[in-house]
């Protein structure tokens, strides 16, 4: 067994043990910036994009839409935008602990389109361009405060990454290419020995978001999450031990790719990143994940690898609740992507939510779980998800597991609706708030909290310590979806990571199927007329 399990146990203990350094206070006045500087790179302003109202969120949830189309610059630069581009400021009297430092105008809180675990935004997104581009051939970064490229190289490294990815890979059809990394510290100042857990989860929703945008304008973004990263981090510039790459997006081109035989040049960033911080800590359980989920990165693993580490079925002799038709998500996707937010503690239990919204949330999660890590496609689900319903028109309150529909089973509830199945009758409002480690919510007041569940020790077994990044990826992405469908109904959002795991598995019964419990999705109306300040950049 690798690091990884350890790790992994290590999460879901540390409500009862601290994990090290249990006494860490973040330094706030040297803090990293929320942004990777490269002071004396060329920077070129991307255009401006807008989705089509045509692209719904329904659509671009969809996961039987076949994207064909190809991108050009205006979809990179809307997809870009929309996803981690600063988009608006917001100001609002709500729970959370920040609230005292929102109206000073250096600590303004920006809004971007996906969510991040206490708003830090540590992935770091590149653009390796090859001969089809729009532009001279090179090397990226993404300044999300200017929505521009800053040139870190000039030339065409295009071959270096599809070398990377493996041979036989799709990809040596295309020469355009985002990678995804995350800059450790932008995360560690604030949450140590935790932010690798956390910081996956953010790539994970970053990469929905792009599924999302993508397919609801027929463009295909497919993920991968395992390559060669050590090769990639040396033509990125980066040290493996500061800053992991994750991710990388092949993006087929409007313009023809030239022969794959091109763009092999050794070239390699050269431009370095400028650190705000004067003390940059390190720590051991970061540094032990980075080391043991990078090793061997690029050995994919083979089909049906996965296939054990499948979430385990619903069991069938619980009650049975079938729900009703999910409710359409019919805003355009850039809209909702607006719209999303945090609820911070404004839930209001007196409107509870229809039972239709509530089955529309839970089908967006699921639908929202793949990010393109899986080795076969076809496999069976990784996630479980169960909901603790407090306040849905229609149903009791209590915990329960959802089954999705379109089983096939000659009870699905008449339409392949899906269903809630109980676990655990009564009122779970006492149980959520005592098992909640922070002041910012009050979980009762929401009409539902859902809890997606994964066998993180079998995915590892299955496929190797870099199984972590997927597992996480894959939680990430399902928070994503189920923000932008709150965002579309109507509905309040917040996700949280602060719970005591080890109750929710005694609460729902799991410790014998091995799932892990990986965060919290609060869902419900808010109090109407809250004292809000927006104002759209763009």
């Amino acid at each position: 067994m690798g690091y990884a399990h350890d790790y992994a146990a290590a999460i879901m203990q540390r409500g009862r043990v601290p994990m090290d350094p249990a006494d860490f206070v973040p330094d706030w006045a040297d803090g990293p910036r929320k942004t990777k500087l490269y002071p004396f790179a060329e920077t070129v302003p991307l255009p401006g994009s807008r989705v089509p109202p045509e692209a719904t969120v329904e659509r671009g949830l969809d996961p039987a839409a076949a994207p064909s189309g190809r991108f050009d610059l205006a979809a990179l630069s809307g997809l870009l935008l929309d996803s981690y581009g600063l988009t608006g400021r917001r100001l609002g009297v709500q729970a959370n602990t920040d609230l005292n430092a929102l109206p000073f105008y250096p600590l303004a809180n920006w809004s971007r389109g996906t969510a991040s675990g206490g708003g830090l935004y540590p992935v770091s997104i590149y653009w390796v361009s090859g001969a089809s581009g729009p532009g001279t051939p090179g090397v990226h970064y993404y300044a999300t405060r200017h929505h521009a490229m800053q040139r870190l190289l000039t030339g065409d490294v295009s071959g270096r990454v599809r070398a990377a990815l493996g041979p036989g890979h799709p990809a040596r059809d295309t020469d355009q290419f985002l990678v995804l990394g995350v800059k450790y510290w932008q995360n560690a100042f604030k949450y140590n020995s935790f932010s690798f857990h956390a910081v996956s989860m953010d790539v994970g929703a970053c990469l929905q978001t792009w599924r999302m945008w993508g397919a609801a304008r027929g463009l295909p973004v497919e993920p991968e999450l395992w390559f060669d990263e050590e090769d990639l981090a040396d033509l990125l510039g980066v040290d493996p031990a500061e800053e992991g790459v994750f991710a990388v997006v092949p993006l087929p081109w409007d313009d023809p790719a030239p022969a794959a035989g091109t763009g092999g040049g050794s070239g390699r960033v050269r431009h370095r990143d400028l650190e705000r911080s004067r003390t940059v800590l390190t720590f051991d359980a970061l540094r032990a994940m980075q080391d043991a989920t990078c090793a061997r990165a690029a050995d994919r693993p083979a089909p049906g690898a996965l296939v054990p580490a499948a979430a385990p079925p619903v069991a069938g002799e619980r009650p049975r609740l079938p729900l009703p038709p999910p409710a359409p998500l019919d805003t355009d996707v850039r809209t909702a992507l607006r719209t999303r937010r945090s609820s911070f503690g404004r839930f209001d239990a007196a409107r509870p939510v229809a039972a239709d919204h509530l089955a529309a949330c839970l089908r967006a999660a699921t639908r929202g779980c793949d990010v393109g890590g899986r080795t076969t496609a076809g496999e069976p689900p990784l996630v479980t998800l169960y909901a603790f319903v407090n306040h849905v028109e229609g149903i009791e309150p209590g915990g329960y597991v959802y089954e999705p529909g379109g089983t096939g089973t000659s009870d699905d509830g008449g339409g392949g609706c899906g269903a809630l199945r109980l676990v655990r009758p009564g009122a779970p409002g006492a149980f959520l708030q005592e098992n909640y480690f922070l002041a910012n919510y009050n979980l009762e007041q929401a009409g539902a909290v859902l809890v997606p569940t994964v066998r993180t020790h079998a995915v590892l077994d299955a496929v190797g310590d870099r199984g972590y990044r997927l597992v996480n990826a894959t939680i990430g992405a399902l928070a994503q979806s189920t923000y932008t469908a709150c965002a579309a109904l109507g509905l309040g959002c917040g996700v949280a990571l602060g719970f005591d795991n080890i109750s929710y598995i005694e609460e729902l019964d799991l410790a014998a199927t091995g799932e892990a419990p990986l965060l919290i999705m609060m869902v419900g109306h808010e109090r109407p007329e809250p004292a809000d300040f927006r104002f759209e950049i763009v």
